[in-house]
């Protein structure tokens, strides 16, 4: 009974208290962060009038109301200011206007400081006009926020530091606003002695990074006397690296050790960033070690840091290591390592880390689904991408324009097209790297059409947008599939005209339209324009060379690289052998096969099939068979070219072999592979094989004939002197017979004298090419071979009439490096007298030989 007789009075003791008492209670619960507290005592004495309430009471409710965001019972304290007439005080009206900036009402913040305005008490308190600024700002209405500023300096309120620093940090951050208001603001700071605030000097020098000015930026620093402010470090770090300078980064993280400043996570992650696009792994490593002595190697922020700087210089392994130590894995660790598998080409390392998220029950964001979606892309698995999308439906992540990217890139590569445009359609700012994966997405599937016309609707619909190489690199790529040269031709003139840099990407595709379209010597200045250390360039225009039958050229560009001290890579090495083998210089493909073997260049299955048809071509079908035995991988391209390889040389049963191996292998042919059957029986005379090649092409594979296979048809049964049987297969052709059709049957009537049906080809021939020399000459020698000689001197004088003539056919021969060419009836080479010496002497020793026989 005693306790509660004591509670009792207590209770008494209380209500009884003294204003002064309460108000002091009332000011020390808010002190504590016991703000709801302070609200209930507040209340509890309140009653029906607030008069025992003090002046200096009222700006720490309303700080407690601020920190609840409690806008009802701000709302409620606002009306018993009103009551006691206490509105304008300089303290209740800034606390008031600061209570609705973070309890979200900017509306009641603009009321209460506009009429304290128009009350006739002017608002001299700069603390009330950075609560008002401060207000807008985070409403993100920046330009309201400036002009309360300049309105602020008219009335000749003087701005203290906190003033300026949130104006300039606004002016960072909204890239709409000139970089002359922050000059001014600087200018200001100067005028009126606020510049050696080390606050607002590293706001300054983030405002000018942000503004892309480094060197004002470094100005600024220099100026400051006091450089033990980590933060200043920091932002002179990250800034530097920002503005892709990143040697001056790495020298003032190295500059910060040397000054002894207490390097804290941000500064490690502004200098891991430099490195990460600097691609410096050997200073990323003394900064890891830096880290771990720190011992800042748990720290999410660094941790992401470090494994983005490990990714972009590659080193996937060293990344996998950090990510395996790091205990406590936040998203932000686990997407960092997604993005890691990604940018380095790993994609089902990245989806297996994906589905293991997902088990220890780890939500994605949209970064993560970006990443994911980009490697379904890279992949080719549609499926999977689709269940992925379909997860943004299911959960409310927001549909970033990063992922839209990605989806667009997704559907376009899988030749999804009407997926894709949903996609385009339903984004709500089409910006470049939506219209980029549109257009490359549709190039990627041969849609090159489609490319240009969405091309097309980008510089209509929006002038803004201006396309960046990446673009320009897709819409080149069009006009050289579809060898649509006039207007690739308008594209390059109109990047001249807009000062447009050609970087690698487009000058190599402008040398592959220009080499598509026969134009090397256009190939050749872009080339001569570009950079003279870049592989890419190299291998377009060797790669150039070699499409237009200048294989020497090519050859020559070839060394010239390697003199330039460009290290060749599998595809220069490709291009080369394709040259080579036009020609047939054994000597230098083998050459260039052991440099390849020397240097360790990867043997990828496209340059072991070069060597394979480089081989087949310079007659070694036995070398071309070792490298083909020994591959691990084939594909339909590699038994193409040893099938072709056997056939040309003359060993038809091994080809037909080797077709029985591939079919079991699991490998379907295509159209080539039975060009190449059909071309061996040829070589080898097999009619019957040949003939049953044919058939099962159509019936079992549902490949249809194209021209070349009806015209090796035709020259298998015109060899074996089946003519009448070729003829009627002529005939019954479902296309119409072309030039070298006739030319094949032609030969072969002249073969077996069969001068009906060789008069018959040449006539069509000739009839469908007038002008070509050697289909007279053919026919001219059917007619002295049948002693036609009257219509063949007719045949010959119409020719002489015409102003026709034949092209002389050549050969060449390589001797000691050098290659002789040698033409019908000309002397082209330099040698041919010492030749025809030697013929004649081997010609005098066969007669005396023959004399010494008969005697």
């Amino acid at each position: 009974m005693r306790f509660k007789l004591r509670d009792v009075h207590i209770r008494r003791g209380i209500s009884c208290l003294a204003p002064n008492s309460i108000n002091s209670g009332i000011r020390a619960l808010i002190q504590k962060g016991e703000y709801l507290q302070a609200l209930h005592l507040y209340t509890k004495h309140d009653g029906s009038s607030p008069l025992w309430t003090s002046v200096f009471t009222f700006p720490s409710l309303l700080k407690a109301c601020s920190s609840l965001t409690n806008l009802s019972y701000g709302k409620t304290i606002h009306a018993s200011i009103i009551g006691l007439g206490w509105q304008y005080d300089p303290f209740i009206a800034t606390s008031l206007v600061n209570m609705y900036v973070k309890c979200g009402s900017l509306y009641y913040a603009v009321q209460v400081f506009d009429g304290w305005s128009q009350s006739g008490v002017p608002a001299r308190d700069v603390t009330a006009w950075n609560s008002m600024i401060d207000g807008y700002f985070k409403f993100r209405k920046f330009n309201e926020g400036i002009d309360r500023f300049r309105r602020m300096l008219v009335l000749g309120v003087r701005p203290d530091a906190f003033s300026l620093s949130i104006v300039v940090s606004v002016l960072c951050k909204e890239r709409n606003l000139r970089q002359e208001d922050g000059k001014q603001i600087h200018g200001y700071m100067l005028r009126n002695s606020l510049a050696g605030d080390s606050f607002l000097r590293t706001t300054l020098i983030d405002m000018y990074f942000k503004f892309g000015l480094p060197t004002d930026a470094w100005r600024v620093f220099v100026e400051v006397e006091d450089k033990s402010n980590v933060v200043l470090w920091n932002v002179m770090i990250a800034g530097f690296g920002g503005s892709g300078i990143c040697e001056s980064s790495l020298e003032l993280y190295v500059l910060a050790k040397s000054y002894s400043i207490k390097l804290v996570s941000t500064s490690f992650t502004g200098a891991l960033g430099a490195c990460s696009r600097s691609e410096k792994s050997g200073f990323g490593r003394q900064i890891h070690c830096d880290v771990v002595k720190m011992g800042l190697d748990n720290d999410p922020y660094v941790c992401t840091s470090l494994l983005s700087m490990y990714s972009k210089c590659g080193m996937v392994g060293e990344a996998e290591t950090i990510f395996s130590c790091i205990i406590d894995k936040r998203l932000e660790i686990w997407n960092a390592m997604v993005a890691a598998y990604a940018e380095n080409d790993y994609g089902y390392y990245a989806l297996e880390l994906f589905g293991l998220m997902r088990q220890k029950s780890v939500l994605p964001d949209s970064f993560t689904l970006s990443n994911v979606i980009s490697c379904c892309s890279m992949l080719g698995l549609y499926n999977y991408g689709k269940s992925v999308h379909a997860e943004l439906f299911k959960r409310p992540i927001q549909s970033t324009p990063t992922i839209e990217s990605a989806l667009l890139a997704l559907y376009s590569k899988c030749g999804c097209d009407s997926d894709a445009y949903l996609v385009f359609k339903s984004m709500e700012q089409k910006d470049m790297v939506a219209w980029g994966s549109l257009i490359s997405g549709l190039c990627k599937n041969g849609k090159f059409k489609e490319a240009l016309k969405v091309f097309g609707s980008m510089k209509d619909g929006d002038d803004s947008l201006k396309p960046d190489s990446d673009i320009m690199t897709s819409v080149v790529k069009a006009c050289a599939g579809l060898e649509e040269l006039n207007f690739g031709l308008q594209v390059h003139g109109s990047m001249i005209k807009t000062g447009q840099l050609l970087d690698v990407f487009v000058g190599s595709s402008l040398i592959d339209l220009y080499s598509k379209c026969g134009l090397p010597e256009m190939a050749l200045k872009i080339f001569t324009s570009m950079r003279p250390d870049n592989i890419v360039a190299w291998n377009s225009m060797i790669s150039c060379y070699s499409r237009n039958n200048l294989p020497e050229l090519s050859i020559e560009l070839f060394n010239l690289m390697l003199n330039h001290g460009v290290v060749p890579d599998s595809v220069s090495i490709t291009s080369v052998l394709v040259a080579i083998s036009s020609t047939a210089s054994l000597r230098k493909g083998k050459s260039l096969h052991g440099y390849t073997l020397r240097l360790n260049i990867p043997l990828d299955t496209h340059l072991k099939n070069a060597l394979i048809d480089m081989y087949v071509k310079c007659g070694f079908a036995k070398y071309a068979e070792n490298i083909f035995f020994k591959m691990q991988h084939k594909s339909l391209i590699t038994w193409n070219l040893m099938i072709y390889g056997y056939g040309s040389h003359g060993d038809c049963i091994r080809a037909l072999s080797l077709f029985d191996e591939m079919k079991k292998a699991g490998e379907l042919p295509d159209d080539v592979t039975f060009l190449s059957l059909i071309s061996a029986c040829n070589h080898s005379g097999f009619v019957q094989e040949g003939k049953n090649i044919f058939e099962i092409m159509k019936q079992d594979y549902g490949i249809e004939p194209k021209v070349e296979h009806y015209a090796n048809m035709v020259d298998l049964l015109g060899r074996a002197g089946h003519l009448e049987e070729a003829y009627s297969f002529i005939k019954a052709m479902p296309i119409e017979p072309i030039s070298s059709i006739w030319l094949c049957l032609l030969s072969a009537s002249r073969t077996h004298h069969n001068v009906e049906l060789g008069i018959l080809s040449a006539e069509n021939l000739l009839r469908m090419e007038p002008e070509r020399g050697s289909n007279y000459v053919q026919l001219i020698h059917l007619y002295m071979e049948a002693g036609l000689k009257n219509e063949a001197a007719k045949l010959l004088g119409e020719m002489k009439e015409k102003g026709v003539q034949k092209k002389p056919g050549c050969s060449w021969i390589e001797v000691s490096e050098r290659t002789h060419v040698f033409f019908s009836g000309g002397l082209s080479s330099p040698m041919v007298a010492e030749i025809f010496n030697v013929l004649n002497m081997l010609k005098s020793n066969m007669v005396d030989e023959q004399v010494h026989l008969n005697l």
